[in-house]
């Protein structure tokens, strides 16, 4: 059960959030949705795909971490636990959540904390407050994440509405080989479709360019290129585990 607090420097001074990830944090996900704000970046790394939510006609993105249930192919042995230079905003959150306090006339970013979170403890991890009381690099480096994610989540809907409008959005039925024969097909995913996009022109084409979209929607289409990489991935803990047998 969580239990998410206001966090500040007086009760939480001494908190400490372990900045690791495995699969005992919970942290084995097949994918993980991510917003545009971090596409630019997670395209380095990751294959971003959409979803479609049929009960509300919506699409959110995804990045693709493993090919099986239960199955995160980026997590390691080594350093934090993660293998990529970028940890999906999601993920790298941790325990925290952002909020909103009315102060005057503005309402104001917080920051809350889930102190029943497995990563939250007050031996061991990160601290957030520096003794004077100042935010730690760790939590402004928190704070910064929730904002991206929070700041993502009002991109998300008119993003994927421009896409929708000029029909670039196709089912991605993505089917590979295993080096030990087994053949799968990953569907139920979206991607951009290529021709579409390379299509556009003029009005359209500016449109897209003028609401910041364009460039996400190249970044979405550059990061298919890591389906492949994540078959590697794949194949190479096959090739651990038939070792260890």
């Amino acid at each position: 059960m969580t239990q998410h607090v206001l966090l500040n420097n007086i009760d939480h001074q001494h908190t400490r959030v372990l900045h690791h990830f495995s699969a005992e944090y919970g942290d084995n996900q097949v994918s993980v949705p991510v917003f545009p704000t971090e596409f630019t970046t997670l395209q380095h790394e990751y294959a971003i795909l959409a979803r479609h939510n049929e009960q509300d006609d919506s699409f959110h993105a995804i990045a693709l971490l493993g090919l099986a249930p239960d199955e995160n192919l980026y997590l390691s042995n080594n350093n934090n636990g993660w293998d990529a230079r970028y940890i999906p905003a999601l993920i790298e959150k941790g325990p925290f959540r952002i909020g909103f306090q009315q102060q005057q006339t503005e309402r104001e970013a917080v920051v809350h904390i889930d102190l029943a979170h497995p990563k939250v403890n007050s031996l061991h991890g990160q601290q957030l407050f520096l003794p004077e009381g100042g935010s730690s690099p760790y939590l402004q480096h928190i704070t910064d994440t929730l904002l991206r994610i929070h700041q993502g989540m009002a991109l998300t809907k008119p993003m994927f509405g421009a896409f929708r409008q000029l029909q670039l959005l196709q089912p991605a039925n993505i089917e590979y080989s295993l080096q030990n024969g087994e053949k799968h097909r990953l569907s139920g995913n979206y991607c951009l479709n290529t021709e579409a996009l390379a299509a556009l022109r003029g009005p359209e084409l500016e449109q897209l360019h003028l609401a910041g979209f364009l460039q996400l929607a190249f970044a979405m289409q550059s990061s298919l290129r890591h389906i492949s990489s994540l078959i590697e991935r794949k194949n190479q803990l096959l090739q651990r585990l038939a070792a260890t047998a």
